[in-house]
């Protein structure tokens, strides 16, 4: 016997059981990527780093990437992730428009594809996951018209409250589900004359210093003649209330928000932005999750058939999909410490940050 063959039979004998069998190797984990369009906005790396985490527990192998809001690069980086084999893409869509080229490419190939926030604009993905934006958008306005006590009689068609729309970014599908939501609580009152919509921008990006930019323009135009902004997250309300503060209007003119980050609920609590929405990342994370995992072994997701039409308020779109909603939450200066502090949402220290000991509420006792 050859000294080489004698190695093959030794080599042979340590990898066979007790009983005679082969020990086979470790299956290889399946791999999932994860595209987000970028992390300059504060919720996405807090929901990439707790997806990784809870894709690991199950198994799988991360593939995580970020576009820096570039969408050829994201596109490029879901072909990318196709090839190096992965059996499911979590997308958090910089375009919903335009991502659907290496969306369409991806399913193609027998990659499914979960839209996760933001609608991606194809009935190539597996699914959609978000939360029920139409009605973030109600809960922005109504949040504003209570703080202005639009039924209250001050304002009429002689005296309408002076209202600018603040939209998010125009390639975001969610910004025109919110538009819908804030609509349908403003159109009533501009039919009656009560309220008169003096500007109405969108903020490409979501991007704070654009709407700082924005809003400093409308105060110039309008001199100032301002009653509230209807925004569509605490990004932009943030920008926006940094030009409203210079003209000493932070705090009078009534302004909403979205996500309840830890910078717009300190701002509640300072009384300068006037309304958050909770979008809870902490049961859409792990609803992603275990549907993707659901689909991936062929199990029932239960999910809800949508038309692209519904969901786009775009009666031009064809087709369906298949989507999950979860509820969301009003924050405002009287619920801010239950719903966001006491329930670990947001930090006891982010959200009082810079408020005196004195007007501080109590520790809770988890963040303690």
């Amino acid at each position: 016997m050859s000294r080489k063959l004698a190695l093959l039979v030794v080599v042979f004998a340590l990898v066979v059981g007790a009983v005679g069998t082969i020990v086979p190797a470790q299956a290889q984990a399946v791999k999932v990527g994860l595209s987000f369009s970028d992390f300059a906005t504060e919720r996405w790396k807090n929901e990439e780093i707790l997806m990784t985490a809870l894709l690991e527990e199950k198994g799988y192998e991360v593939i995580s990437q970020e576009a820096n809001h570039d969408v050829l690069m994201q596109n490029n980086q879901i072909d990318n992730m196709v090839t190096q084999g992965v059996a499911a893409i979590i997308v958090v869509a910089e375009d919903g428009d335009a991502i659907t080229t290496a969306v369409d490419a991806a399913a193609a190939e027998g990659v499914l594809v979960l839209a996760y926030d933001r609608l991606i604009k194809t009935t190539s993905i597996a699914a959609y996951v978000s939360f029920n934006n139409v009605e973030v958008g109600r809960q922005q306005a109504l949040g504003v018209m209570t703080a202005l006590d639009i039924e209250g009689g001050e304002w009429t068609a002689e005296n309408p409250a002076r209202v600018v729309k603040l939209g998010g970014s125009p390639t975001d599908n969610n910004a025109i589900l919110f538009r819908q939501g804030q609509d349908e609580i403003l159109d009533p009152y501009v039919e009656q004359g009560i309220i008169e919509i003096v500007a109405d921008q969108w903020v490409d990006n979501w991007d704070a210093v654009n709407a700082l930019n924005i809003m400093e323009n409308i105060l110039t135009a309008i001199d100032n003649g301002l009653d509230a902004v209807v925004a569509s997250n605490d990004g932009t309300a943030l920008g926006a209330l940094e030009a409203l503060k210079a003209q000493d209007l932070a705090g009078i003119v009534p302004i909403s928000g979205q996500d309840a980050t830890a910078d717009g609920c300190n701002s509640i609590v300072k009384g300068e932005l006037t309304v958050s929405i909770l979008k809870d990342i902490r049961n859409l994370t792990p609803l992603a999750v275990d549907l993707v995992d659901a689909l991936l072994q062929g199990e029932d997701a239960g999910l809800v058939e949508y038309t692209l039409a519904e969901l786009t308020n775009d009666d031009s779109l064809e087709g369906s999909v298949q989507a999950y909603f979860l509820p969301v939450e009003q924050v405002n200066a009287d619920n801010v410490y239950d719903l966001v502090v006491v329930s670990g949402f947001q930090s006891y220290d982010d959200v009082y940050r810079d408020i005196p000991e004195e007007d501080r509420p109590p520790v809770p006792e988890a963040a303690e």
